[in-house]
C-alpha cells in the first residue's frame, strides 16, 4: 500500500504535512479512513485482475503512479504549490523510493500469486517491521510490551502463510512478507526526513519514481500493450490508489491517529468481499486466525506508540 507521509507516531499510512490543520472531526476522519481502505482493497484487486490478464508488473507499476498523479497533483495544487517540488534531502527521497518501490513490486507480485485477503493479510505485518527497524536504524527505545507484541504478531504471519510440505505458497508467502519489509522501510526512511521535508514533497517524488521505474522496467522487460477493457483497468489502478492516498491524508488531519489507524484493519473485510465477489475466494481458517494475531498486535504497537509519544512531549 503505498500512501501519503505519515506523522512520527503513525504505524501504516500517511498524511501530507500541514500547517493549519481544520477543525477535529473524529468522526469524519474515520469515515475518511474506511473509505481510503476500500480503495486500497479495490486497488489491490485491479491489480491482481489486470495480472491476470497478462499485464507484466512493471507496466502495471507505470499505470498505477501515471494516473494517480491527477488526484495527487491537484491536491499538491490546492495545498503546496510548486513549493512540494523544492527538497533539501534528494537522497533520502532515493532511499525512501527504493524501499516503497521494493514493496510495490513485491506486493503487486504476491497478489498474483495469493488469493486476495491472504496477500494483504500477511502485508499486514509492515507496522511490526517497522518497529524493529526503528529500534535497529534509528535507536528507538522499543519496551518489552511492543517486542511481545512483535513476536506475536510474526507468529500470526507464520500462521497465515501455513510452513508445511505441500500446504506453504513459498513463492506468493515470501513476496508478501518481503513487500512488508518495503513498507517498514519506507516508513523509517519518512520517519528520517519528516521534520526537513513537506509531506507534498514526499509523495510527489516517490510517485515520479514509480511512474519512471515502472515506465524502464517495461520497456526493458516487456511491454504488453493492452485492449480497452485491461487499459481502463490500469488507469482505474491509479486513479482509485491516488483517491485512496487523498482520503488517508484528510483522515489523518481530520482525527488523531490513534482514533483512525485502528480502522487500516477493515481493508481485510474489503478484501474478502472482493475476493468472493470476482474470484470466489474464501479465507482459510489459519488465514483468518493469523489476521486477527496481526491486527491485535499492531493495534497493541500503536497504543504504545502513542501513550511513549505523549509521554516524550
Amino acid at each position: 500500500m503505498t500512501a501519503l507521509p505519515e506523522a512520527p507516531h503513525s504505524t501504516g499510512v500517511t498524511a501530507a504535512t500541514e500547517f493549519k490543520p481544520p477543525r477535529q472531526r473524529p468522526a469524519l476522519g474515520i469515515a475518511l479512513r474506511v473509505a481510503a481502505m476500500i480503495c486500497m482493497a479495490g486497488l489491490n484487486a485491479l491489480v491482481k485482475w489486470t495480472g491476470s490478464r497478462g499485464v507484466p508488473v512493471f507496466e502495471i507499476i507505470f499505470f498505477r503512479n501515471a494516473f494517480a498523479f491527477i488526484p495527487i497533483g491537484i491536491y499538491i495544487w490546492r495545498t503546496a504549490g510548486l513549493e512540494a517540488l523544492k527538497t533539501r534531502r534528494p537522497v533520502a527521497h532515493l532511499r525512501r523510493s527504493i524501499s516503497g518501490l521494493l514493496s510495490m513490486v513485491c506486493s503487486f507480485s504476491a497478489l498474483q500469486h495469493l488469493p486476495l485477503t491472504e496477500s494483504t493479510a500477511i502485508q499486514f505485518a509492515a507496522p511490526l517491521f517497522m518497529t524493529a527497524l526503528s529500534a535497529l536504524l534509528l535507536h528507538e527505545a522499543v519496551g518489552p510490551h511492543r517486542w511481545g507484541a512483535v513476536a506475536a504478531g510474526f507468529v500470526g504471519v507464520l500462521i497465515m502463510v501455513q510452513p508445511q510440505p505441500g500446504r506453504m505458497n513459498l513463492l506468493g508467502a515470501g513476496l508478501a512478507v518481503t513487500a512488508a519489509l518495503g513498507t517498514a522501510g519506507a516508513m523509517v526512511a519518512i520517519r528520517q526526513m519528516a521534520a526537513q521535508e513537506r509531506g507534498q514533497t514526499i509523495v510527489f517524488y516517490f510517485t515520479l519514481a514509480g511512474m519512471v521505474t515502472g515506465l524502464v522496467g517495461s520497456l526493458f522487460l516487456g511491454w504488453r500493450t493492452p485492449d480497452l477493457g485491461t487499459l481502463l483497468g490500469l488507469m482505474g489502478c491509479g486513479l482509485v490508489g491516488g483517491v485512496g492516498q487523498l482520503f488517508l491524508t484528510e483522515a489523518l488531519r481530520r482525527a488523531p491517529v490513534g482514533v483512525v489507524a485502528p480502522f487500516d484493519y477493515s481493508q481485510l473485510i474489503w478484501a474478502t468481499a472482493l475476493g468472493f465477489l470476482i474470484w470466489g475466494e474464501l479465507p482459510h481458517p489459519a488465514t483468518v486466525v493469523g489476521a486477527v494475531i496481526v491486527a491485535a498486535s499492531g493495534i497493541y504497537i500503536l497504543h504504545r506508540e502513542i501513550r511513549r509519544f505523549r509521554q516524550a512531549r
